[in-house]
């Protein structure tokens, strides 16, 4: 019997047992990570009207006002880990990306005034932001390039289960919204995990080596490098707006499945409470659900057909669903069928950017990279943010997500102009 080539193997027929470790360790904190983000989006109406109980319209747009301050606290925390990871090493930026979102969510249980919210908030996305940078680094560099792909998107698609956990918990206290934060603390217990089994990636280490030998050494995880250097700052510069495109959307579009299902619920005479509790259901488990499919297939998809078109067709097929989803459903039963397609396609990219974007910078600057496209592109969509809170107080709800949709044409623009990586080496 003849053994079988090495490109008609599966892709994790040679994956190590260290190699599994590290995806389940880096898949663990980024469950957190997105835990830590979408807690608040679930608990917002609870949690502000207790701090600001008035009009309606003021909770929505200090929601949007606070999911506009994490975003920033996590370009600072994305930013600082990646050059940090990238000149002291991957493993203990990690531990520290890890305690601060740990400690900092649990002390939210203590907020009672605005200012506690937004301070939390802040430092909190501070660890979120630069937890996923260098998990998303350790991941590329620890797995073999056939099977590279396929695990960073499952490392990303493991943030569904982030968000089932936020919406399990959010159903289970309730208006009781500050005990939903303390689940917050378990986190830290990676810190120990993280610290007896994770080894410095060979790549990073023999960076390190070189550069303490070297007459000449490149700077490990130098800014000056990334953003004057070609090719590096043009793809650090289109990485950000791509990373834009997909935050902006996803804090203005995807998580509107919550209020559309609430607004649907309330035209059709369900009470306030009872609209909010099937809401929190349609969207953190059904759509989520359709969302964790869509994540889990991007890696499969960019394996086999490549980056770029992968990325354009996940965008173009959100754009045709969001209105659809926005218009044509008029029941409960028929918006919650087609959830699942709006989390597919609007969630389903950003699998897309643990896996394209290590693999568009050299090991001295790749979390360094990784970092300031993902976390860069969260600047940039705080103004969208910011945007779609004043649009959707303004004009139906269903017609402002499906205007601001079309940021995802803007992501297929982006892609022409970006390489394939498909199948290559990691940069040098």
């Amino acid at each position: 019997m003849d053994t079988p080539s090495q490109s008609s193997r599966p892709w994790y027929h040679d994956v190590t047992r260290y190699q599994w470790l590290v995806l389940i360790i880096a898949s663990a904190g980024w469950v957190f990570d997105v835990y830590e983000g979408q807690i608040f989006n679930i608990t917002r109406n609870q949690m502000l009207n207790d701090i600001v109980p008035q009009a309606e319209a003021n909770v929505k747009w200090y929601g949007d006002f606070f999911l506009a301050i994490f975003l920033f606290g996590g370009t600072v925390g994305g930013l600082l880990a990646g050059t940090l990871a990238d000149r002291y090493g991957r493993r203990p930026i990690m531990i520290a990306t890890i305690l601060a979102y740990s400690v900092f969510s649990g002390l939210t249980f203590f907020a009672t005034e605005l200012w506690h919210v937004a301070v939390l908030r802040f430092l909190v996305a501070v660890g979120v932001g630069g937890e996923w940078a260098v998990a998303a680094s350790l991941v590329a560099e620890v797995f073999p390039p056939k099977a590279r792909a396929q695990a960073s998107g499952i490392f990303h698609a493991t943030s569904i289960l982030g968000t089932w956990l936020a919406a399990l918990a959010g159903l289970a206290v309730g208006a009781n919204w500050q005990y939903a934060y303390l689940v917050g603390i378990l986190p830290a217990v990676l810190i120990v995990w993280v610290r007896s089994s994770v080894k410095e990636p060979e790549r990073w280490q023999e960076k390190k080596d070189a550069a303490k030998t070297s007459t000449r050494p490149e700077k490990l995880g130098s800014f000056r490098q990334l953003l004057l250097a070609s090719p590096w700052s043009f793809r650090a510069f289109m990485g950000m707006g791509l990373a834009a495109v997909g935050l902006g959307t996803f804090w203005a579009v995807t998580v509107s499945g919550q209020d559309l299902m609430r607004e649907l619920l309330l035209r059709n005479d369900v009470s306030p409470e009872g609209a909010a509790q099937q809401a929190k259901f349609a969207y953190g488990i059904v759509q989520a659900a359709g969302g964790g499919i869509g994540l889990l297939s991007f890696g499969p998809l960019a394996a086999r057909f490549g980056r770029k078109p992968t990325f354009i067709v996940f965008q173009l097929m959100a754009v045709a669903i969001v209105p659809v989803v926005c218009f044509l459903p008029q029941t409960y039963w028929q918006l919650l069928f087609l959830l699942p397609l709006f989390g597919f396609f609007t969630l389903g990219i950003h699998a897309g950017y643990a896996i394209y974007f290590p693999e568009l910078f050299p090991t001295h600057l790749r979390a360094t990279g990784t970092s300031f496209c993902f976390n860069g592109g969260r600047v940039v969509a705080v103004p969208v943010l910011l945007a779609a809170g004043a649009l959707k107080s303004e004009i139906d709800l269903r017609l402002a997500v499906s205007l601001l949709a079309l940021l995802f044409l803007v992501g297929v623009v982006i892609m022409l102009f970006l390489p394939e990586t498909k199948g290559q080496e990691l940069p040098e």
